[in-house]
Order: C-alpha cells, then sequence, then structure tokens
C-alpha cells in the first residue's frame, strides 16, 4: 500500500498513551488511553489491560468517561482508579478479572496520589475539596457573587480558581468505602506513601509562613497510619517531588535538590535516600549533571509526572530517568550511592514507567520521532535484558503514513559553543528543490526537544516545510551551567543560539532564504517576538501563548510572582532588568508579517500579553493578525478541545503558506 502524507485531521485518530501500572505479579499491566471523542469537543479516557508479554490487549473500562491514575492492590485483585462520570469525578476499584466499577468515594472534589495500604484493604490518596457553588432555579451552577483572595497562588492554568480547602491526606476503605481525613489545616500534601508495614505514612508539604514565596522549601513528614501527630524527616533545604520507603522500612528516597534559591528549574533534581529515624541525606547521583525527572516535551501529552522512583525488592537499586540530549532514559543507582548504571538509553523518550513485585520487569511507556507512544516491557527474568513493543495503539499511522525522520545536527553558536538540534525534511524531499522553512522554539524555557513524536511538525514537514529546531542554551539536558545561562539573562545567548541555528540552515542548498519563518509558544513564544523585534530576516513568524511584558506578567500570571527568582529582583526593584528582557519594549522594531495565537483562558500568560502585542503593533501600522481561542488554556496544543487544535493548526498552515509560498487559503 503507497503511504500518504500526514494530515490534521490524523490528530483526531490517535491514541494517547497517558499512564501504565505494572501488576503485582507482573503478568498484567494497566494503561490509560485517551481518545477524541466522535463530536470533537472532548475526550474520553478508558483503562486497558494487556499481558505483560503482549498477549490479551483488551479494553477494561468503557463509556463516556474519562478514567485514569490506575494502581494495582499489592495482593493483586484490585484496579483502582479516578473517573469522570458526568460532572463529578470519583474514585473507582474494580476486580482486576473483570467485572462492574464500584464506586468508593463520590465526595466532590480532585483526587490525586493514588496507592494502596500493604494489607490492600485501604486506598490512600490526596483529596481536595471543592467549593460548594450556587445553583440557579433551573438547577444550573451560577457564577459566586464575589471570590475573596488571600494568598498569590490563587489559581492555575488549566485549573481555574483553587477552592479554599487545601488538598489532604485521606484513606478510603475497599470493602465499605468509609473516607477517613488523616491532615487537615495548613497548606497542601501530597505524595502519601505508607510504609512497608502500614503503620506510617510519609507526605510532602510546605510548612513555611508564606509557601507562595518559599515554593522550594519542601519538607517530608511521617504520620500515623491511622492520623495523629506529624513528624518531621531531617532533609536539606530545597524542593522535593516524591517520595518512597525502602522496603526494609529504614530509609526514605525521594527527587529533589539542596539549593532553596534556585533560578526556574536550573538545579539537577537528583536521587536522595534519607533514614527514617534521623541521620543525614545523601544525594546518591551527585556526580550526574543531568535531570532525574522527564523534561522532554510533546504535543501529544499534557505534562509528565515528576519521575519514576522505584527501590527493588532487596533494598539494593533505585530506578529513575534521566534527561539528557534529547532524550530521557532509564537509569538506576545502588542505595549506596557507589554505582550508577544505565539500564536503557537510545533516541527515545520514555514518557512513563512501572516497576512492581519482584522487578524482574518493567513497564515503560516510549515515543521517539515516528512512532507515537507504544508500551514496552523491559525483561530481566532472563540472561540479558529483553525490550519488546508490547501494544499497536499507533500502528495504523505507522502503516498508512510517511513520517519524517529528523536529521541530528550539532551546530556552533557565540564562542563555539555547541548546540543540538534537528532538521524534519518532507517526507517526499528532493535533493534539487528549494523549501520555505520554520524554525520551531521551544517553552520552558527549562525543558527539552528530544527523540518523541511531534504531529505538529510532521504535518509542517508534510505540508512542504523544512522544520528544524534545537536546544539552545537556557535548556535542560545539557547540565546546569547550559540551563542557567540565560537567568536574568532572557535574549541574550538563546537568541545568539536561535540566529545561529537559522546562519546554519541558510546555507543548505535546498533552503529558500527568502522564505524562513519562526514560530514558538510560550517561552518559545517570548523567542520569537524577541527575534522579530531584533531582525528582519525572517519573511514570517507566529507567535504562540507567548509573553510579551514581563512587568505585567508578574502580576497576571499564575506564577508570576516566582520570576523574581529569575530576573533577580521585581519590576520595582530591578525595573531595569524587567523593562529590558520584554519583547514589547521593541515593538517598533518589528516589521515581520505576524500571527498572535493565544487561549482567553491562559492563565500562564494571560491574554493580556497578546493584546498590548496586537494593539502596539496595529497602532504602529504593522502586518498582524490576531487568533483568540475561547475557553482554552495555555496548553492549547497539547490538551486543548480537539476541534480548537484543529483550527489552530489550520491557522499555521494559512499563514506560513502566505507569506512563505505565496497562497492564499
Amino acid at each position: 500500500m503507497k503511504k500518504r502524507k500526514i494530515t490534521a485531521e490524523d490528530l483526531l485518530k490517535m491514541k494517547f498513551v497517558d499512564g501504565i501500572a505494572m501488576s503485582p505479579d507482573e503478568a498484567e499491566i494497566a494503561i490509560s488511553v485517551r481518545t477524541v471523542a466522535e463530536d470533537r469537543k472532548k475526550y474520553f479516557s478508558h483503562i486497558y489491560m494487556i499481558r505483560s508479554d503482549g498477549d490479551n490487549l483488551r479494553q477494561f473500562t468503557t463509556g463516556e468517561v474519562s478514567d485514569s491514575l490506575p494502581v494495582f492492590s499489592p495482593d493483586g485483585q484490585w484496579l483502582a482508579f479516578t473517573s469522570k462520570r458526568g460532572e463529578k469525578k470519583g474514585l473507582y476499584v474494580m476486580p482486576r478479572h473483570g467485572g462492574e466499577a464500584r464506586l468508593v468515594s463520590d465526595m466532590d472534589g480532585g483526587y490525586g496520589d493514588l496507592s494502596f495500604s500493604p494489607d490492600s484493604k485501604k486506598i490512600l490518596c490526596t483529596f481536595r475539596k471543592n467549593d460548594e457553588v450556587p445553583k440557579g432555579k433551573d438547577g444550573k451552577k451560577e457564577h459566586p457573587v464575589f471570590r475573596h483572595i488571600t494568598r498569590m497562588f490563587y489559581k492555575m492554568d488549566n485549573y481555574g480558581f483553587y477552592p479554599k480547602e487545601e488538598s489532604q491526606i485521606w484513606t478510603f476503605n475497599l470493602k465499605d468505602g468509609a473516607g477517613t481525613q488523616l491532615t487537615k489545616g495548613g497548606y497542601s500534601k501530597s505524595s502519601p506513601v505508607f510504609s512497608p508495614d502500614g503503620k506510617s505514612i510519609a507526605y510532602l508539604t510546605n510548612v513555611q509562613k508564606n509557601p507562595d514565596l518559599d515554593t522550594d522549601l519542601i519538607d517530608i513528614f511521617v504520620i500515623p497510619a491511622g492520623g495523629g501527630k506529624a513528624r518531621l524527616v531531617d532533609t536539606p533545604k530545597g524542593p522535593i517531588a516524591a517520595v518512597k520507603f525502602s522496603p526494609d522500612g529504614k530509609w526514605i528516597a525521594y527527587l529533589g535538590h539542596d539549593n532553596p534559591n534556585d533560578s526556574w528549574g536550573v538545579t539537577n533534581y537528583h536521587v536522595w535516600k534519607v533514614p527514617i529515624r534521623g541521620g543525614k541525606a545523601v544525594d546518591l547521583t551527585k556526580k550526574l549533571d543531568r535531570m532525574c525527572v522527564d523534561e522532554t516535551i510533546s504535543d501529544t501529552v499534557e505534562a509528565h509526572s515528576s519521575g519514576l522512583l522505584h527501590w527493588t525488592p532487596d533494598n539494593r537499586w533505585i530506578y529513575f530517568v534521566v534527561s539528557d540530549a534529547g532524550a530521557t532514559n532509564l537509569y538506576r543507582v545502588s542505595a549506596s550511592g557507589r554505582n550508577l548504571e544505565t539500564v536503557l538509553a537510545g533516541k527515545q523518550h520514555i514518557m512513563g514507567s512501572s516497576l512492581n513485585g519482584k522487578c524482574t520487569k518493567i513497564g515503560l511507556v516510549i515515543s521517539s520521532h515516528v512512532q507515537p507512544a507504544e508500551v514496552h516491557t523491559l525483561d530481566f527474568s532472563k540472561r540479558g535484558a529483553k525490550q519488546q513493543k508490547i501494544t499497536g495503539f499507533g500502528k495504523w499511522l505507522t502503516d498508512e503514513v510517511m513520517l519524517s525522520k529528523p536529521e541530528e545536527v550539532i551546530f556552533r553558536s557565540t564562542g563555539n559553543y555547541p548546540v543540538h538540534g534537528w532538521i524534519m525534511r518532507p517526507p517526499d524531499f528532493k535533493q534539487n528543490r528549494k523549501y520555505p522553512s520554520v524554525l520551531q522554539i521551544h517553552g520552558g524555557p527549562r525543558v527539552q526537544y528530544g527523540n518523541t513524536f511531534f504531529h505538529e511538525m510532521q504535518l509542517m514537514a508534510a505540508s512542504g516545510y523544512v522544520v528544524y529546531f534545537s536546544n539552545p542554551r537556557g535548556g535542560q539536558g545539557y547540565g546546569e551551567k547550559h540551563a542557567d545561562t540565560i537567568t536574568n539573562g532572557w535574549g541574550t545567548v538563546d537568541y545568539d543560539d536561535c540566529m545561529a541555528f537559522a546562519d546554519f540552515m541558510e546555507k543548505k542548498p535546498y533552503i529558500d532564504r527568502k522564505k524562513m519563518g519562526v514560530t514558538g509558544g510560550s517561552y518559545g513564544g517570548y523567542m520569537t517576538n524577541w527575534i522579530v523585534g531584533h531582525t528582519n530576516r525572517f519573511a514570517a513568524a507566529i507567535t504562540q501563548r507567548s509573553v510579551v511584558n514581563l512587568e505585567s506578567m508578574f502580576g497576571s500570571s499564575d506564577i508570576g510572582f516566582h520570576m523574581p527568582r529569575e530576573i533577580f529582583g521585581t519590576p520595582y526593584s530591578n525595573h531595569d532588568s524587567w523593562r529590558k528582557m520584554s519583547p514589547l519594549t521593541y515593538v517598533k522594531n518589528i516589521r515581520t508579517p505576524l500571527l498572535i495565537s493565544h487561549s482567553e483562558q491562559d492563565l500562564r500568560c494571560p491574554i493580556e500579553q497578546a493584546e498590548q502585542l496586537f494593539i502596539s503593533l496595529k497602532m504602529l501600522g504593522r502586518t498582524v493578525e490576531f487568533v483568540r481561542y475561547p475557553d482554552e488554556p495555555h496548553g492549547l496544543s497539547r490538551c486543548g478541545r480537539p476541534d480548537r487544535r484543529l483550527a489552530r493548526l489550520e491557522w499555521f498552515l494559512k499563514w506560513f503558506d502566505r507569506y512563505l509560498k505565496g497562497k492564499k487559503r
């Protein structure tokens, strides 16, 4: 069968693997799979089950529901998960071998961090109660008369306004669903986990007087399993993202670092361990100059968990993932810290992982440039590790569609600095032709582009564009020094690196130097704005969910008050830096035809950022158009309503076709 080019509508057919859980006997894997509804206006997600040898893939839950966060009970008899059925989200369990889902709790709020007690009799989780919403005479929910705000951290993108009540730790009896709230008051609790003997629970929280300012001062506490006085576990000051008891109950492993004054994600999260009964915490991966979490971004998933952290049952090893030079790979470190080993590495993106039981098998969700996420297993039960892909959710795509496999390159920027990038050519590329091109710039800034499937880039390449993307200085995956170079210096060496890539590409014989475009979202939108404010070399640009005016973003963004850590002061204490680094300062220089793409419910880079840029450019008489997406959050390209994701892609092709191909659509 002759293969065809990818289309925007192919996005509607994709099955997105959002999470996995290995059963305690390592015989089966539960998979959370998200699909697009027929009306193109929402998603459904269901749980699938498959044997770890790849046999008997079957859909475990059905209906117009959103089921997620599957977790097995230690005795292997039950699967717990959260589910949104109608307007309410609840906690459910099902027999592992099939049957009806049983509601455990339908308290109105958000459930997270699910796990079981060691005896499989209780489900442990966090729960945040929703505020009571008034209803009109017709029974429909109404907006409150007013909102009384007392904290800076009162809203979050893709969530909205936070309820007044913080997340607390609960247990629910599996037998009768009786719930017990174990913590009260204070600030939100997270990552609860039972000790191996079931007598204690460890969790994370921030107990600072102003946690909104001291966001990286996270502590580990341990409480009796039935509730009671919490005991602080002594760790260095800094952020903590996950906790796991050692099987012998003597240690807690966690992900974090010891730099509470870190900028926006510069300092590497490492694997640490700390004794339960007092003693010094130890950084087990101190010599590893990489993040021990997944920092690779894709448009097939909204966000990733803090990362894998799992002890082997003999207390000897801890497994985790590492972001390194465009890949997310699997590692392990000995509990002594003396041995650090790469378990599985390659041109890949490990998006999810699960270990259980004897740890002779590992379940992995892996993506690559030409393969959407699929479930793999890594089997250690026989001599040598055997990797096997056991699902084929995207087989139709790889069978039917011509996909472009990027060329990996290293180019040199200012100071002869090496920068890692990729070039994606049209799938029917001809060497003797000249092509229009688009420079893609990632957000963050402290994330990385890498070896993962990107529908948008494949679509642009299939539409006749050479797409090129890289990891400029300021991002992650190349060490702390690389990440720190733009702290209090956005628009410096990061700009140099982007332009160096454009220089590199301009010399290619197949590139039409008069038809080069640029785009990026979030921080990538910032850099797009910065570029067109400092050079006219690009024939067209699209800025997405972008940063325009850092000073107004300080007060309007859901996390804007964190920015003084990155810019060394507030707009009123370090005004010059905030103005100097704001693209709006250079708006008079912008003459590149610019499309502004922004979501109206973006709380990370609020719509006012786009509005300032649009009005300024219109006042200056420049070529600019503005596309707004109602009701959508910051991550429209990853999790937005499917029909609006398609509209966004259509607008991108319209704009670049108009200015880089001379076509009107």
